[in-house]
């Protein structure tokens, strides 16, 4: 049973997440989807650390959770640990690593369900080697080390 400590520190901290997914989304990588391009995604898939619309985000639901783990940036509780991966990473990031290797644009909506397949379980566009650390794909912002600051604060 909770407390009412509890759910005042849970809401607290549910608050904070979506500040920083707020301040996230108004980066401009972010302001798209990682995948279609299109604008003002409410989606997200934490693991992979990208946003995506609505319309991609059921094609990463049906990729399965051991490729893409999607929430909604509105409607889901977020928990440190997805809140940190998105901030690592972000869709300027992401795409570094995942289409490495892409020389065609972004295709058509009527291919663009085999395309994020191809990009995600086939890894076709991706860097060789194994997933890097994010922050050697492109420089830290100084606002992405305070929030991870003020998140080692709070867990310590």
């Amino acid at each position: 049973m909770s407390t009412r400590y509890t759910r005042t520190a849970d809401k607290s901290l549910n608050d904070k997440h979506t500040r920083i997914l707020k301040d996230l989304l108004q980066k401009s990588a972010n302001k798209y989807c990682a995948d279609c391009k299109r604008k003002d995604p409410r989606w997200a898939s934490w693991n992979l650390g990208i946003f995506v619309c609505i319309r991609c985000s059921g094609v990463h639901r049906s990729m399965g959770t051991h490729i893409s783990k999607v929430k909604s940036v509105d409607l889901d509780t977020w928990i440190p640990e997805q809140i940190e991966s998105m901030i690592k990473w972000g869709n300027e990031r992401a795409n570094v690593y995942w289409e490495a290797n892409l020389k065609e644009k972004t295709p058509s909506e009527s291919n663009i369900d085999q395309w994020i397949r191809s990009k995600y379980e086939q890894k076709r566009w991706a860097m060789r080697g194994s997933i890097p650390d994010p922050s050697t794909l492109g420089g830290q912002n100084e606002e992405e080390v305070i929030i991870l600051e003020e998140e080692e604060k709070e867990e310590e």
